[in-house]
C-alpha cells in the first residue's frame, strides 16, 4: 500500500470512529505532513481519495471539512449546457470538456438551447430535479434580459457551482466565466485590415450576443481612433432568428456593404457565406473587397477563399472552463478568465 493511501486509510477510519466528527476540520495539510512524515503532495492526494468518496469537503478558509449526513453524495455528473452540440466551433470544446470530465471522474450530462431563452428555461428546470454536482453552461441570449435569472438563482442558493463559456451575463455579478476577449479581438482585426489599406470597412454582427456587441465595439472604437468611422448603413445587425433571412437577401447585403473595399464578420460561418455571396455576384475577395473574421474554425479553411480569422491558438475554451468547475468542486478558489485572440492571416485579405 502507498503512503498516500495509508494515510486515506487512517482517516477515514478516524472519520468512521468519530475522531474527527461531522462538521468538524481535519488536520491542516501542514499538520500532517508534518504529523506523518510525508511530503504536502503525499497529503493532498490522501485527502483527494476522502473527496471523491464524499467523506470530505475543502472549504476555503476552513481546511478539509468531515461532511454530515445531511450532505448529499455526489453524483459524479455535470451538466454542460451548450446554445448548439453540432454548431461548427463546439464539438471541439465540447470534446476537451468531456475529456477534462472524464479524466477526473465525471459524467457529462449534454444539452443544447438553440440559443432560445424558453429552451433554456426547460433544460434548467429539468436538471434542477436531477443529482447534477455542477453546471458548466453558455448562457443564452446574453446581450438581453432574461428571464431564467430565477432558476440561476436557485442552483447559487444550492451552493451548485457554475462556470459559463464562450460568453458571461453582465447582470450576474460574480459568476465565474471563461470568455474570449473580443472587444480587444475586434480592435486588432480592425487595425490589421487599416493597416492593408482598407478606409471603408463594413462589418456583421449578432446582436442578442454579448459577443456580438463586444466585437462591434472593438471593431467600431478602432474605427473612430483612426478616424475612419463608417454610416450606421454599413454595419449589419442579426439575430438568432433572423440570421438565415438575412444571408438569403443577398441584393441587400451587397446595397449595405456598398463601396467598402473590407468586411469584418462576427465569425466564420458569416464570412464563408459572404464570401460564396461576393462570388457570385462577381465580386473577387480580396481583390474587390477583403473578408475577415472569428474563430479560424475548419470554415475558415473549407471557404473558397481561406478566411482570415481571428484563433485561440492551441487554447480550449471548453477545457479551460471545465478545469475551472474542477477546482471548485475540489474546493479551490477560481476566477474568470479572458483568452486572447491571435491573428490568423489568410488569403481573403
Amino acid at each position: 500500500m502507498k503512503k498516500y493511501e495509508m494515510l486515506s486509510a487512517e482517516l477515514k477510519e478516524g472519520i468512521r470512529s468519530g475522531k474527527y466528527p461531522e462538521g468538524k476540520s481535519l488536520p491542516t495539510e501542514e499538520e500532517l505532513s508534518a504529523r506523518y512524515s510525508m511530503s504536502r503532495q503525499t497529503v493532498r492526494k490522501a485527502l483527494q481519495i476522502l473527496v471523491n468518496e464524499d467523506l470530505i469537503v475543502k472549504r476555503q478558509g476552513s481546511g478539509s471539512v468531515v461532511k454530515g449526513k445531511g450532505t448529499s453524495p455526489r453524483s459524479h455528473i455535470i451538466a454542460v449546457i451548450a446554445t448548439y452540440i453540432d454548431d461548427y466551433i463546439f464539438p471541439g470544446q465540447l470534446r476537451a470538456v468531456e475529456s477534462v470530465l472524464s479524466a477526473n471522474g465525471y459524467t457529462p450530462v449534454l444539452a443544447a438551447t438553440g440559443n432560445r431563452v424558453y429552451s433554456e428555461r426547460t433544460i434548467l428546470e429539468d436538471l434542477l430535479n436531477k443529482p447534477i454536482d455542477g453546471f458548466l453552461i453558455e448562457g443564452t441570449k446574453t446581450a438581453m434580459p432574461n428571464p431564467n435569472f430565477d432558476l440561476y438563482a436557485k442552483l447559487f442558493k444550492r451552493r451548485i457551482p457554475v462556470v459559463f463559456f464562450n460568453s458571461y451575463n453582465p447582470e450576474l455579478q460574480g459568476t465565474i466565466s471563461v470568455c474570449a476577449d473580443n472587444r480587444s479581438g475586434g480592435y486588432e482585426l480592425v487595425n490589421y485590415l487599416l493597416g492593408k489599406g482598407h478606409e471603408r470597412i463594413a462589418g456583421f454582427f449578432k446582436s442578442d450576443d454579448i459577443q456580438g456587441h463586444q466585437r462591434y465595439l472593438g471593431y467600431i472604437s478602432a474605427l473612430r481612433d483612426a478616424g475612419r468611422l463608417v454610416g450606421d448603413e454599413k454595419v449589419i445587425w442579426y439575430t438568432t432568428e433572423s440570421k438565415e433571412q438575412m444571408l438569403s437577401n443577398a441584393e441587400t447585403i451587397l446595397s449595405r456593404i456598398g463601396d467598402s473595399t473590407a468586411v469584418v464578420c462576427y465569425n466564420d460561418d458569416i464570412a464563408i457565406r459572404l464570401i460564396r455571396t461576393l462570388t457570385q455576384y462577381g465580386k473577387r475577395v480580396p481583390e474587390d473587397i477583403a473578408v475577415a473574421s472569428f474563430d479560424n474554425s475548419n470554415f475558415s479553411e473549407i471557404s473558397p477563399v481561406r478566411i482570415t480569422s481571428m484563433s485561440y491558438e492551441d487554447r480550449n475554451i471548453g477545457s479551460i472552463a471545465a478545469n475551472k468547475l474542477i477546482d471548485i468542486l475540489n474546493g479551490k478558489k477560481s476566477h474568470s478568465e479572458c483568452v486572447q485572440w491571435t491573428l490568423a492571416e489568410k488569403e481573403s485579405t
